[in-house]
């Protein structure tokens, strides 16, 4: 079991092992997206990278990136991360729109 705390919300949320942190992050209605990410998302298929959040704590709690994450996130520092292609495997701190 692994809390996920989203930090600009000051909300935790409880996540079973593997959990995805986008479907997590939607579940609890914390809001991931900037206005035209909530338009043109893709849905969860690592495709627009408009999940984009930063991991405060945690890291080695999660799941590696994935090579989709590597083309999408090439420019951004390593503790970014999309949210749709994270999954979580412990307690995590995250900011969104970072």
């Amino acid at each position: 079991m692994g809390n996920i705390k989203f930090v600009k919300e000051n909300q935790e949320v409880i996540a079973a092992d593997g959990a995805n942190l986008r479907l997590k992050a939607l579940e609890n209605r914390v809001d991931l997206y900037t206005f035209s990410g909530k338009m043109m998302n893709c849905g969860g298929y690592g495709q627009c990278g408009t999940c984009i959040v930063e991991i405060v704590e945690g890291m080695e709690n999660l799941s590696p990136r994935t090579d989709v994450e590597n083309r999408k996130l090439k420019k951004k520092p390593p503790t970014y991360r999309l949210a749709c292609q994270t999954l979580v495997n412990g307690p995590v701190s995250v900011k969104t729109k970072p």
